[in-house]
């Protein structure tokens, strides 16, 4: 898979979410978004990767993982990312409601409608959203 591949998952994950919202299948839509915002950190780490260079093992197998924790350490721009989160309080806030997703999410009909409306935010906000943030890294 290439990283404009992933990308463009990541862009489309969003709109099948915002489509769910719509529908009101709220626990959908709350693990889409997660899941765009994997594959944003994926997108990220994908520029770690050179061509005719064997990566480290570590590397590859936390790439394979849905931990958005293991992704962010091999993504390039965790750094970034916690100092963005300490100089805006806004963008903090909106890191910490998606750093605990889990692909789990996917078995949870429990999600309401505000998990899921704050999760939106927390992804696509133009100004603080994470994958809006993840957009310049990749």
């Amino acid at each position: 898979m290439r990283r404009t591949d992933l990308q463009l998952l990541a862009d489309t994950r969003v709109g099948d979410a915002d489509a769910l919202l719509q529908a009101g299948r709220w626990p959908a839509a709350y693990y889409l978004l997660g899941y765009a915002v994997e594959c944003g950190l994926k997108a990220c780490a994908a520029r770690q990767f050179l061509q005719d260079t064997v990566p480290d093992k570590t590397v590859v197998s936390d790439f394979y993982t849905h931990r958005l924790d293991r992704l962010l350490g091999i993504s390039g721009v965790k750094r970034a990312l916690e100092a963005r989160a300490s100089a805006d309080p806004m963008f903090r806030v909106n890191w910490n409601t998606i750093r605990d997703w889990s692909e789990i999410a996917r078995y949870d009909h429990s999600i309401s409608e505000d998990q899921a409306r704050d999760m939106l935010v927390a992804v696509t906000d133009a100004t603080n959203g994470v994958l809006t943030w993840l957009r310049t890294q990749w």
